[in-house]
């Protein structure tokens, strides 16, 4: 069974309908149970208990990975299509807000993530309100981007964790997703501009 989609969003994550109305599907509940994660990861992280907080991340990516595996085997519905991006979006986003707030990832970098993603979700919903919808299609840079703020994320909470010293490390990954998320919503700007 094919999960019909709707829409991609800008991370690549596909936004669909879905091919079953279903809600108490295995995947939901992985997928939900990964939301309801985000405040505990964020809490840990206020706590300075990084350990746990990396094998909690470590879990929700793996669970992201498993309800996927299922969703694509026939398990897949309109709600989880909906609710997969959210939940994965909120992680990474909440663990930029929370690892700066701690002053263990740079304040602006938290900013640049997401001002990108406002920037993006913003110009789609202006776009759709002036009667112009907008069917986003991911980029190679935007896969990019989201794989190097997961890199990061997880090294981080691995080396501040494990008391392990790698600044070296953590400061070029730093300045690649920067890189990237700059790159990746001045090319989804250049293309909305160039499309209309």
């Amino acid at each position: 069974m094919q999960r019909r989609v709707a829409a991609i969003m800008p991370d690549g994550t596909e936004l669909g309908t879905g091919s079953s109305s279903a809600l108490l599907t295995v995947p939901n509940i992985i997928t939900f149970a990964r939301l309801c994660a985000v405040p505990l990861a964020v809490w840990l992280v206020l706590q300075r208990r990084i350990e746990e907080a990396f094998y909690l991340f470590v879990a929700a990516g793996l669970s992201d990975a498993v309800d996927g595996w299922l969703a694509r085997r026939g398990a897949a519905s309109a709600l989880g299509a909906l609710l997969d991006p959210v939940a994965d979006k909120a992680l990474l986003v909440t663990m930029y807000v929370t690892l700066a707030a701690v002053n263990i990832l740079p304040s602006w970098l938290a900013i640049l993530v997401v001002f990108r993603d406002v920037l993006i979700v913003g110009g789609v919903v202006c776009l759709g309100v002036l009667g112009q919808p907008v069917r986003i299609r991911p980029l190679l840079i935007s896969k990019l981007n989201t794989g190097l703020q997961i890199v990061l994320i997880a090294v981080t909470l691995l080396l501040v964790g494990f008391d392990l010293a790698a600044p070296v490390l953590i400061t070029i990954l730093v300045w690649a997703v920067a890189a990237s998320t700059l790159a990746s919503g001045g090319a989804y700007v250049w293309k909305a501009a160039r499309a209309r």
